[in-house]
């Protein structure tokens, strides 16, 4: 499958269900009084997902790739986050631990694409070949011509 679009991937798929996910937790009882944890973790959540449609869109592997890490990094923030919503007993165990498998999971998808980008032979979408000007091509053969007379 040709992937057109960052919302053809799957990675970013999950990453925006699990943004969904997190505003959804962060809306009830203290976890929702507590501003400051309720932001930072929403913001982490939507750095996911956004970042791997920046680094998409960037049109280059190695500039995915390396907004791909931000994106599993900010992954790792939202797990360090679950826990200390888990331990102020914002959420319970369950919502803790669903959570926290899935962002493991995706955190692993990342990782992967990231390591089938570096083993590509493809650079991305910005590095390839322009067509050739037809007036340009024109020109050259007439310059050619030119020069073996």
């Amino acid at each position: 499958m040709t992937m057109t679009n960052f919302e053809d991937l799957e990675i970013w798929k999950l990453a925006r269900y699990l943004t969904g996910q997190i505003y959804q937790l962060t809306r009830n009882g203290n976890f929702a009084k507590d501003y400051s944890l309720c932001n930072q973790i929403q913001r982490a959540s939507v750095s996911v997902m956004s970042n791997i449609a920046e680094g998409y869109e960037r049109g280059g592997n190695q500039e995915f790739i390396q907004y791909l890490a931000i994106a599993k990094g900010s992954c790792g923030e939202v797990r360090c986050q679950l826990y200390i919503a888990l331990d102020q007993k914002y959420i319970d165990k369950t919502d803790a631990d669903t959570l926290l498998d899935q962002h493991r999971k995706l955190s692993i998808m990342i990782y992967k694409f990231m390591e089938h980008l570096k083993g590509s032979g493809f650079k991305g979408a910005k590095y390839k070949a322009p067509k050739p000007d037809p007036e340009l091509v024109e020109f050259e053969a007439l310059l050619q011509s030119y020069l073996k007379k």
